[in-house]
């Protein structure tokens, strides 16, 4: 890793879903199902349970200081005070029950934006890791939109070859990724409905990748240029695409799971990366801030 790379945890198992809190903390979620637990992380670096939720996925903090969570375990979005305390909001959309939620943004609606990656997490992993043959097997992949206000739900698109990391670009457009494929996706809404098709925006995979096994793009953001910074499961590396889709450049990191990345607050110029080979969450300085999120 760089040098300017500086490494605050590596007791977590299988992290996820990095949101920064003000007192300089850490809120991060916790996959291994032997611990399935939402953490605060000090900033120096001690890990502090929350609440034990099963396999907590996705992170998002609302305008109100409530936290939302994608359970993927006992398929949920689920909202979580600092208390510890957590409630089950939604389970199910259009009739169909959650499958995978995985990741989650606010839209500039107040609405939260969800992937579900389409298939049940006891028929994809076996002990926390992905069966053979996984990078093959079908998933019907959403995009959803949920208003807490209301409790209205939606499907956004579906048949997605495992929907997973999720944001608004600076143009107010969606865009969500496929780990299949390595794809990027954007959509366009108007008064929380797609307007338009699908459109593929990017792919994150590197063409001289050797290596087998099930690689993709999973957690991502956006800088305040524009570019969009992809962590690349399986590949190892964050893939920073440019305003048009294509590569920038790519940042190896140390291990080959980064599963999600977000930047500081304030307009801190680092970048927080959460991996699930050595459990770990460090920052990067990459020169500049973050795009603002909506809450």
């Amino acid at each position: 890793m760089s040098a300017t790379t500086t490494m605050i945890t590596t007791d977590l198992e299988l992290p996820e879903g990095p949101v920064p809190l003000p007192d300089g903390a850490w809120l991060v979620t916790e996959l291994d199902t032997r611990r399935g637990t939402v953490v605060r992380i000090t900033p120096d670096g001690v890990r502090e349970p929350i609440a034990k939720t099963g396999r907590p996925n996705g992170l998002a903090e609302s305008r109100d200081g409530s936290f939302w969570v994608c359970e993927s375990l006992y398929p949920a979005l689920l909202r979580l005070e600092l208390s510890g305390e957590f409630t089950r909001e939604l389970t199910e959309v259009e009739g169909e029950p959650l499958l995978w939620p995985n990741d989650l943004c606010f839209g500039p609606d107040g609405a939260l934006y969800v992937t579900d990656s389409g298939i049940l997490v006891g028929d994809f992993l076996i002990d926390g890791k992905p069966v053979e043959g996984a990078e093959s097997m079908p998933t019907d992949g959403r995009v959803l939109r949920y208003d807490p206000a209301s409790g209205d739900a939606w499907f956004l698109d579906r048949g997605l070859g495992f929907a997973n990391g999720m944001a608004f670009g600076p143009d107010g457009a969606l865009y969500a990724n496929e780990t299949m494929t390595g794809n990027v996706y954007r959509y366009r809404l108007e008064d929380g409905r797609l307007s338009g098709e699908r459109e593929t925006f990017g792919n994150v995979n590197d063409p001289g990748y050797t290596e087998g096994g099930l690689r993709g793009p999973d957690g991502m953001a956006f800088s305040e240029d524009g570019r969009l910074w992809v962590t690349v499961f399986g590949q190892g590396d964050i893939t920073v695409l440019a305003t048009d889709g294509s590569v920038d450049h790519r940042i190896p990191i140390e291990g080959r799971s980064p599963t999600n990345v977000t930047f500081g607050p304030d307009g801190e110029t680092r970048i927080y990366v959460v991996e699930d080979e050595h459990g770990s969450l460090a920052s990067l300085d990459v020169g500049v801030g973050g795009l603002p999120l909506y809450d």
